[in-house]
């Protein structure tokens, strides 16, 4: 799951940054409202941690922005001011959510996974098919009741399939939604990663779990047992 964050507390978002990553998000950061405007309308997120305080422009000007142009990626706003009418001018601006600092940790998870499971509809606290489930939140995955051993990588990349269950799905979006911006290595890597991925998921001799269309990319289908 992509993740854009834009605070401007260095020490705060490089120890968020550090946290999301452990638990499975590919974390893009902005130090000032600018930054985080253009990469939020020039890439596609899953959710937006969004501060309010940011030189450039602030986060309702940001969140404002954004909703002007259509753009509906799930926001939690955060903010050092814990007013009433903070939190509504926050919400007001476009902000989806609200957390006020200090917050802890586990809350701040919460508060995404109730995020990213209403963006687009409800979506499942588990995800199926073909054999495998994976649960988002705990970052655990199981083929056929037994649990598999995957990388963070290796989760982002199954989740990412699996939400996209019964679609082809090329490497190029794999490498924007697995891979942080930065990335700048051979897109090659990807079949590297799905290369080890194959091994843990799929039984000797058995259908592949993960198809793969040629020229196109990879599927996973409910009927590959």
């Amino acid at each position: 799951m992509r993740l854009l964050l834009v605070e401007d507390e260095r020490d705060t978002a490089d120890a968020l940054s550090w946290g999301l990553a452990a638990e499975g998000y590919v974390v893009d950061m902005a130090d000032n409202g600018v930054d985080g405007l253009w990469k939020a309308t020039e890439n596609a997120y899953d959710v937006i941690v969004l501060d309010v305080m940011l030189p450039g422009l602030d986060g309702y000007q940001v969140a404002a922005r954004l909703r002007e142009a259509g753009r509906w990626t799930p926001i939690l706003m955060l903010t050092a001011m814990d007013d009433d009418l903070d939190h509504a001018e926050g919400l007001d601006s476009g902000a989806d959510d609200y957390l006020s600092k200090p917050f802890s940790y586990p809350v701040l998870l919460a508060h995404l996974r109730s995020l990213t499971r209403r963006a687009l509809g409800a979506r499942p606290a588990v995800l199926a098919g073909a054999g495998l489930a994976l649960d988002p939140a705990g970052r655990t995955a199981t083929r056929d009741g037994v649990p598999l051993d995957l990388t963070s990588r290796e989760v982002a990349v199954l989740e990412y399939l699996l939400r996209h269950k019964g679609h082809v799905v090329s490497k190029t979006e794999l490498l924007a939604h697995c891979w942080d911006v930065n990335f700048d290595g051979e897109p090659a890597v990807a079949e590297v990663l799905m290369h080890r991925l194959r091994r843990k998921i799929e039984r000797p001799g058995g259908p592949p779990v993960i198809q793969t269309v040629r020229g196109e990319g990879y599927i996973i289908r409910d009927d590959a047992t």
